[in-house]
């Protein structure tokens, strides 16, 4: 059982606990089984192992061996350049590997340092490194979750988890237990995990995990385990180096046996045969390939490309699939309402973003508010029924609270509804939160001397409030969720709206106000729109021959629908769900991984294992990532991409590549710079080694001409 599915009750019991916490002796005695709750102490390679990696390469030791052949013959100047070149590389690889080992560090610094617990029936303030497992904890709005907990009473709690799951909006909190299995972190509504910032509300939750044991603590051992995967340019290198070695060493034998064989001294054919191999050993190519990318690591900046290690710019010219992450890299991280339903008419949202611009359209044409006011009055109950607020910084507007709340000022605004004049005219004098287990907010306003209600919420618990009413009871009810239905199918998060006048004098609003009577105002729905230039460079993507492979914690039908929207994979494409990914061993997905486009609800292993298997078939791999979720998929991807502005510090650190506007067009970008460096190097191999075996070539046919 895991601890989503265990009641309240049974939990208590399993870790022998109790509401009022446990006890000094109890912590004591835990902290020695469990240990102390911190990610491991890794033990920290050395700088001097660092360095001295960097001249393991066969083609550095070709140029070593080259180093001291040549200052045995007195050619110091030949030593000198071959050496410079031996540690400028030695210096770059240091560099680049020295941050690579900074992911884990950066995890650490994520912990909260405090937490607030009950112990011996009284709360107090503790280290968090102190918690146990059986601890109470207390939560509020604005606290980072100290270890992972299953929440024991909850009030309008609401968790960012997007460093975990990748999604922006905020998971709503309950209590009760699930029966389901193999769900997702997203998925456990009853759990917080460690690292996640509680938005609003309070909680009481019981420490069932912590240290290394958390699901933060996995994703940090399993980036600590997963090896630094090999670029391909590195393996062409070291590929040719060795050939390289094999061919002058061969045609060294060869010039040494014909000069023998022609009459010349062994002592003279053997400094001959050792110069000709010094010769032909192509020394500048190391300088010359790290010049070159040094060049394309500079163009790919101004693509918004900021590479972090040099092998990584071909590499992603070499690239053959991309693995994006949904929210703000496909699309642009901002809820849009896209379409409106007042009960009679379906109205279509010009714009996206946060942006107030944009029309109100009915078939295909502007609606005039004056002569339609039915969906004016949906707008404004989106509006006032609201706890965000949206504010411009920069230029650019953004969002106080939650995306979806956000989207609906914004919506109303495109109406001519502007939030300070409709608050000022409906003035709110109380309020009943959202609560998931509701399903629905609630406000009561003031305005021209009367007192209205305005109720927003999941399309059937508002219908049920519409009660006596042809929405409530009739068939307008059939309608209005069918119209919610197909909002749904188009990956839209739909709300319904409703408002009643009330008589009486009082200035509260409770539940019984709300039981029945309300009558309908319409629908909106909205989304996280596909980036236009996203599109775009799907299909650039395609031409290129590179595959895009959208992995998400989002819901399935979202992600379908925004697939389709992006013109990933076929018209109706494929996809699997993290809970079916849990049942899959890893060969039914390295079968899978051929054709699916789309992966949602996954978990940070899911992703790691899609990555696995798509390597297997000999994909060139990059993936895309800005949360803590995304770390061991970036580390084992060829190339991993991280987000310059929505990514954490650990996701950048596993990263090859940070992407400086967080746009999946700007990968596309950057992939054809790639492939024009991949070119560039191509042309200064095919250069310099006919060049250097050209000298042995020409002192073979000087002993077989016999000339002097």
């Amino acid at each position: 059982m895991n601890w989503y599915q265990l009641s309240i009750k049974e939990i208590l019991q399993k870790l022998g606990t109790s509401e009022e916490g446990l006890t000094d002796n109890e912590v004591t005695a835990r902290l020695e089984q469990y240990g102390l709750n911190k990610l491991v102490e890794e033990e920290k390679i050395s700088r001097l192992k660092i360095l001295l990696h960097q001249f393991t390469s066969p083609l550095i030791y070709i140029l070593l061996v080259a180093a001291v052949v040549t200052a045995l013959l007195r050619e110091y100047i030949d030593t000198g350049v071959i050496m410079a070149v031996v540690i400028i590389n030695a210096v770059i690889g240091y560099m680049q590997e020295y941050k690579a080992e900074q992911g884990v560090r950066a995890l650490k610094k994520m912990l909260i340092p405090r937490a607030r617990v009950v112990r011996n029936g009284k709360e107090k303030e503790i280290n968090s490194e102190q918690l146990a497992p059986g601890d109470v904890v207390l939560l509020a709005s604005g606290t980072k979750v100290p270890a992972d907990l299953r929440l024991l009473k909850t009030y309008e709690l609401k968790v960012e988890e997007a460093m975990l799951t990748g999604e922006s909006i905020p998971a709503e909190k309950s209590t009760s237990a699930i029966s389901e299995d193999n769900l997702t972190s997203g998925d456990q509504k009853n759990m917080t995990f460690m690292g996640t910032i509680v938005l609003t509300g309070r909680a009481k939750g019981i420490v069932v995990e912590t240290g290394s044991k958390t699901v933060i603590g996995g994703i940090a051992r399993e980036v600590k385990e997963i090896g630094v995967t090999k670029a391909p340019l590195q393996k062409k290198i070291e590929n040719f180096a060795k050939y390289i070695g094999f061919v002058v060493l061969a045609a060294s034998v060869v010039l040494f046996g014909m000069g023998i064989l022609v009459g010349e001294s062994i002592h003279d054919m053997f400094m001959t045969a050792v110069a000709s191999a010094v010769a032909a050993i192509p020394e500048g190519l190391p300088i010359v390939v790290t010049i070159a990318m040094s060049i394309g690591v500079a163009r790919m900046a101004r693509q918004n490309a900021i590479m972090r290690k040099l092998p990584a710019a071909e590499t992603l010219g070499s690239t053959t699939v991309i693995c994006s992450d949904k929210t703000g890299t496909l699309t642009k991280n901002e809820m849009t309402v896209r379409l409106i339903y007042d009960g009679e008419h379906i109205y279509d949202v010009a714009g996206s973003g946060y942006e107030p611009k944009g029309e109100i359209l009915h078939d295909q044409m502007a609606v005039n508010a004056e002569e339609r006011k039915r969906h004016v009055q949906v707008l404004r109950i989106g509006l006032l029924c609201n706890e965000s607020n949206m504010y411009e910084e920069d230029g650019q507007y953004k969002v106080d609270g939650d995306p979806t709340e956000g989207a609906l000022i914004v919506s109303a605004m495109k109406a001519g509804l502007m939030p300070e004049d409709e608050k000022k005219h409906y003035p709110q004098i109380a309020i009943i939160p959202f609560e998931s287990e509701r399903g629905y907010m609630a406000t009561l306003h003031k305005h021209g001397g009367k007192k209205f209600i305005f109720v927003k919420g999941a399309s059937e618990r508002v219908l049920d409030m519409c009660a006596g009413t042809d929405a409530g009871d009739g068939s307008q009810k059939k309608e209005i969720l069918h119209v919610a239905h197909n909002f749904a199918k188009e990956g839209m998060r739909v709300l319904a709206f409703a408002c009643k006048e009330v008589s009486h004098d009082g200035e509260d609003l409770t539940h019984q106000n709300l039981t029945s009577g309300m009558v309908f105002a319409g629908l909106q729905g909205m989304m996280d729109p596909p980036r236009p230039e996203s599109i775009e460079a799907i299909n650039g993507c395609k031409q290129a021959g590179i595959r895009t492979i959208m992995i998400t914690g989002d819901h399935a039908v979202t992600a379908v629908s925004i697939a389709k929207k992006l013109g990933l994979g076929s018209e109706n494409p494929k996809v699997i769900t993290g809970r079916e990914l849990e049942t899959m061993s890893d060969e039914d997905l390295f079968h899978a991984v051929k054709d699916v486009s789309v992966y949602a609800r996954v978990s940070p292993h899911h992703k790691l294992r899609i990555v696995q298997q798509l390597k297997r078939h000999g994909e060139i791999v990059a993936v895309t990532g800005d949360g803590v979720n995304d770390a061991p998929a970036l580390k084992e991807a060829h190339i991993g991409i991280a987000m310059g502005r929505t990514g954490t510090d650990v996701a950048k650190e596993a990263s090859d590549m940070v992407l400086a506007d967080d746009n999946f067009a700007s990968i596309f970008n950057a992939v054809k710079e790639g492939r024009i460096l991949f070119d560039n190097i191509r042309k200064v191999v095919f250069f310099l080694i006919p060049t250097g075996m050209a000298t042995i070539i020409s002192i073979i046919a000087t002993l077989l001409l016999g000339i002097p």
